[in-house]
């Protein structure tokens, strides 16, 4: 094979759809959009748009308030963290973080924060270091021989500040 007899795979580039043609290339004229109106005009979006009435999601009514600056935290269970000492992917005689359950894949990432709750079995003596555990998970802990350090949470840098 030469440089001259490359050749790419036949079907494996497609030529562009040329619009508005004319009648002849099937495209011409409306271009594909249809007939008429605002919809075969480009730069259209509209979405929520019911011909000038109010539209629904405005007519509705607003509920709540939606914290921005709310903590997201991990929530893992006691027993995923057994099954993690029983794979060797959690070492016991080290403290137990976000940060560390990130860097052995257990967690993808390590948000602000570990929450601990109490769903499985643990026999394993941890030193965990977290940003909340829940009443039952503390005494599953503690009867396993294990600590609890709940940590203070992150502060929130505000742009006023």
């Amino acid at each position: 094979m030469k440089l001259n007899e490359l050749r790419d795979n036949p079907g494996a580039t497609k030529a562009r759809k040329r619009v508005g043609r004319g009648i002849g290339s099937g495209t011409g004229k409306t271009g594909g959009r249809g007939v008429k109106g605002q919809k075969s005009r480009s730069g259209v979006a509209i979405k929520g748009f019911e011909g000038g009435q109010m539209p629904l999601h405005m007519r509705l009514p607003k509920r709540g308030f939606n914290n921005i600056f709310r903590p997201d935290y991990n929530i893992i269970a006691v027993g995923k963290l057994q099954a993690a000492v029983d794979a060797g992917r959690v070492d016991p005689s080290q403290p137990v973080t976000a940060e560390s359950l990130a860097a052995t894949g257990i967690l993808r990432r390590a948000k602000d924060g570990v929450r601990i709750l109490a769903d499985g079995e643990l026999n394993t003596a941890l030193n965990l270091k977290v940003a909340g555990i829940s009443k039952a998970a503390r005494e599953i802990v503690e009867k396993a021989g294990g600590s609890v350090e709940v940590l203070a949470p992150k502060k929130v840098e505000t742009a006023a500040e």
